[in-house]
């Protein structure tokens, strides 16, 4: 696990940048940097070392010299890779996976990414050719940004990285606010960061003539099939997570394991026999707010060490703008907080660790997926009679039970889910922003054309092929990384693994949610090595108790005057602001994720835009 960051094209003072660049990355890589250059190219790379500790460092040039690499990830069929390309010719002189991917790219060009088993975006300058050809891994875990400026390309782990470049401009982009307020995170490829751009998850670069393209080679697409027996699925399922936990287990240092009291890390905790799990919690917030009792009980079971600790809330409240800076973009996940606190933990005694991401959007985990049988009741009336009785449940107290069902049941899938999270909806966004774009789509027109890509698909189905293309990079997957890169930490996530995917794309939604079960398939290949109520646990996420937290004066008054400053003049209606903050705080709705959401934005405008 490493940071990378390059510039094609020729600058002044291009040593001296590239070592900013690489500088701001260094948490990413604390054991070591070096840097190449030539003719109107530099490649930067910071090393966190994991395989081949003596030997991997890059940028990494070839044998003909002729092409050179910077690579962050890890390929973890990289020995079989390896005996491929000895049998083809190929000389190594190292063990390192960064040197089979080379040596890969050489003989297979960008049909290596067909080959390749893990997580990794990495870089390969072509002196023959003047091209730089990028990739970015299947699903999105690890990132990789870019940019135009000076009539360079600029590229980097790091979006913070990127802005060390003296020709690039800082600028807010807007649109990314607008669709942020509803997604929770930065939806668009366009980043917060106007003019730098996310390479997107299954996607590979090409810069040449100065001029950037971007092909998609690998789409996370659902195909159930109903010609496989319960009892073949389970026993496929269990077969292909031992594998991918032995293969994420490759390391030449000691690899750890977070632990919930969920079952997707309880198995992969079981699977792994790793010595060292790590749990974080809040005390004094009740059960909900709590799985350390479990870790612990759990990992006695398992006989390794548990590492835990307890979150204060004041802690949490001070960590936020280190929390934004590592993030590089907003983010109104709560649970981003206590992942820096996890990975903090964890940092103290390993360089590795395995986390449960990805289970719930590759085996349909959330619970919100069960909502279509639930809608089943209300499908009869025709779509009029919904929306009347919609309009009339609006009318009813927020808290009332069984209001929100009524009025999701008046709206089509395309108009309710955007992911699990929608906060803000159209209306609410224009109630709140000064001054909306008018060109800005609405969620629902910006999701257009992957929803008439899923038709034929049951709605959870479609509810969860949309999480794997938006929810898991955008939300999972950024604060996965940037969290656990904030404290020098490798965070490895066997569920999202290939053939791990090939086997969950085909279980029918039937069976994934059978007797209103989430993750059915899932839970049963898990019974023979955790315990029943654990496999079988309810859904919990990483629950984080802001709700009751901005109920309390301090936490308030604080918020408040975030509220009222001068960046919350500059965007939103801030009498809006004030009006769902005091509401909240006097117990009339919960208004707790708005709050967040908005807030989060404003605390990472202050710390990138000094306002």
């Amino acid at each position: 696990m490493c940071g990378i960051c390059g510039i094609v094209g020729d600058v002044t003072k291009k040593e001296k940048v590239l070592k900013r660049m690489m500088k701001v990355m260094e948490h990413r890589g604390p054991d070591g940097g070096d840097m190449y250059m030539t003719n109107g190219v530099m490649l930067g790379f910071r090393r966190l070392s994991i395989i081949d500790l003596d030997k991997g460092m890059q940028p990494m040039i070839n044998e003909d010299e002729d092409m050179t690499l910077v690579f962050n990830g890890e390929v973890y069929n990289y020995q079989i890779l390896r005996e491929m390309l000895v049998r083809k010719g190929h000389r190594f002189q190292s063990d390192s996976d960064s040197e089979v991917l080379l040596h890969g790219y050489e003989e297979y060009q960008r049909g290596i990414l067909e080959k390749l088993r893990g997580m990794f975006s990495f870089a390969i300058w072509d002196d023959k050719r003047k091209t730089l050809f990028a990739a970015r891994d299947y699903f999105g875990i690890k990132p990789f940004y870019y940019t135009i400026a000076d009539g360079a390309l600029i590229f980097a782990s790091e979006i913070k990285s990127i802005l060390e470049f003296p020709g690039y401009r800082k600028e807010v982009n807007e649109e990314a606010l607008e669709q942020y307020l509803s997604f929770q995170y930065s939806a668009l490829p366009e980043t917060f960061f106007k003019g730098i751009y996310r390479l997107l998850p299954g996607h590979y670069l090409i810069y040449e003539n100065h001029q950037v393209k971007t092909v998609r080679y690998f789409r996370p697409s659902l195909e159930p099939w109903e010609g496989t027996s319960q009892a073949k699925l389970t026993e496929d399922v269990e077969m292909v997570m031992k594998q991918s936990v032995r293969r994420h287990l490759v390391s030449d240092v000691e690899v750890g394991s977070f632990l919930s009291s969920g079952v997707d890390s309880s198995l992969i905790t079981a699977l792994s026999g790793c010595g060292k799990t790590f749990t974080v919690g809040f005390e004094q917030e009740g059960d909900l707010y709590n799985e350390i009792t479990y870790a612990k009980d759990f990992a006695e079971k398992l006989e390794v060490e548990n590492h835990s600790r307890f979150i204060g809330k004041d802690e949490f409240k001070e960590a936020v703008p280190d929390v934004m800076y590592y993030l590089d973009e907003p983010s109104g996940d709560a649970s981003a907080i206590a992942l820096y606190f996890l990975a903090q933990e964890a940092s103290k005694e390993v360089k590795v660790v395995l986390s449960g991401e990805g289970a719930d959007e590759i085996f349909g985990g959330y619970n919100i997926y069960l909502e279509p049988k639930a809608l089943r009741f209300v499908d009869w009336m025709p779509l009029g009679v919904r929306r009347s009785i919609a309009d009339l449940a609006r009318r009813l107290p927020g808290h009332m039970k069984g209001r929100n069902y009524l009025i999701r049941a008046s709206e089509p899938l395309e108009e309710r889910y955007i992911g699990n999270a929608y906060i803000f909806h159209p209306e609410e966004r224009r109630q709140l922003l000064k001054q909306g774009r008018n060109g800005t789509p609405e969620p629902k027109k910006l999701l257009e054309d992957v929803y008439a890509g899923m038709r034929g698909l049951p709605d959870s189905d479609q509810m969860q092929s949309l999480d794997l293309l938006y929810w898991l990079p955008g939300d999972i997957l950024q604060k996965a990384d940037k969290m656990s890169m904030a404290h020098s930490l490798e965070l490895r996530v066997p569920f999202l693994d290939r053939d791990v995917f090939q086997v969950a794309r085909s279980i029918p939604h039937a069976v994934k949610t059978k007797n209103y079960t989430t993750k059915y398939i899932l839970r049963r290949a898990a019974m023979d090595h955790i315990p029943k109520e654990v496999a079988g646990k309810k859904k919990l996420g990483f629950p984080v108790p802001i709700r009751n937290w901005l109920r309390e004066e301090d936490w308030y008054r604080q918020i408040r005057e975030v509220f009222t400053g001068e960046a919350a003049a500059m965007y939103f209606h801030t009498e809006y602001l004030v009006r769902l903050l005091d509401r909240h705080k006097c117990g009339k709705e919960d208004y707790s994720r708005k709050i967040w959401t908005v807030y989060a934005f404003l605390i990472w405008h202050q710390v990138y835009f000094g306002v």
